[in-house]
């Protein structure tokens, strides 16, 4: 008995699948990531929800 799994597509089907996959059509250029400017946002919005919490806290006298 052989190892290998059953083939799922035959050999053309595969040369297709392969041709498409590296003629660029899926690629996007993309922005590095920047995981300070993410963390600075999170920092950001954490702190202006707070803040509007607090807010509608002291109107309703809860605080």
């Amino acid at each position: 008995m052989s190892d290998t799994p059953p083939k799922k597509l035959s050999d053309e089907d595969q040369a297709r699948v392969e041709k498409y996959l590296n003629s660029g059509v899926n690629r996007v250029e993309r922005r590095p990531f920047r995981p300070w400017l993410l963390l600075l946002v999170i920092v950001v919005v954490l702190t202006l929800l707070s803040l509007l919490s607090l807010l509608i806290a002291r109107a309703k006298g809860v605080v």
